[in-house]
């Protein structure tokens, strides 16, 4: 039977949760034992997982220039009228919590190309006027990591449309839920709202953040 992508990065995590990358008690020395599932992630196009990132507990733990995503997704923020489109994520990662519309690059997709499809999958409406925003870099305890590029836009076409993955949402934007989003939400999403570019690193361990580091003004990618 044939391992898909998703499946295989799934049994890949599973493995590192049941311990077969283990530390000392100091968490200081990390016992590479995964070769198996290093084979999988290649076979899958994923980046493998170097101990000193599931380490990481700050952002000059890791070394950004030579780091490499798991994954590469998008979000997209509808922005019209003094208020925010924003979605309550149904399932996947961050599920439960008030997030923007967003998801993963398909195979060959430009970031741009696949911030439109997102948003379009699920809210059922078509974005207009969309324009790059910033940069989110998310390094996880427990070895993935995601690199994210930022969108917003001055319009959209349709209706904001309930689906199996999201509940579209309106806010003030001088009223986000923060309390209800990802922490590291709070740090860039000012600027984004103030027209400013921005640079985002981020250590997380599950929802948590342990550390964070946020540039201003930077260029695009």
């Amino acid at each position: 039977m044939k391992m898909t992508r998703k499946q295989a990065f799934s049994d890949y995590r599973a493995t590192l949760r049941r311990g077969r990358c283990k530390m000392t008690p100091k968490g200081k020395t990390m016992i590479r034992l995964w070769q198996s599932h290093i084979s999988i992630a290649s076979a899958c196009g994923l980046s493998t997982v170097e101990p000193e990132m599931i380490n990481a507990r700050k952002i000059a733990d890791i070394d950004w220039v030579n780091w490499k995503p798991t994954e590469r997704a998008t979000l997209l923020f509808v922005i019209r009228d003094g208020r925010i489109l924003l979605i309550h994520k149904k399932r996947g990662l961050g599920a439960g919590k008030i997030n923007g519309p967003g998801g993963r690059l398909e195979p060959g997709e430009t970031p741009l190309a696949c911030a439109i499809r997102e948003v379009q999958e699920e809210l059922r409406i078509n974005a207009k006027d969309v324009r790059w925003a910033g940069t989110l870099r998310f390094q996880f305890a427990d070895g993935y990591s995601l690199h994210g590029e930022v969108f917003t836009a001055g319009d959209f076409e349709g209706t904001p449309t309930e689906t199996d993955e999201a509940i579209p949402l309106w806010f003030k934007l001088d009223e986000l839920p923060y309390g209800r989003m990802w922490a590291d939400d709070k740090l860039w999403m000012p600027l984004m709202l103030a027209g400013r570019k921005f640079d985002g690193r981020f250590i997380f361990d599950g929802e948590t953040m342990l550390d964070a580091e946020v540039t201003k003004e930077a260029g695009k990618p």
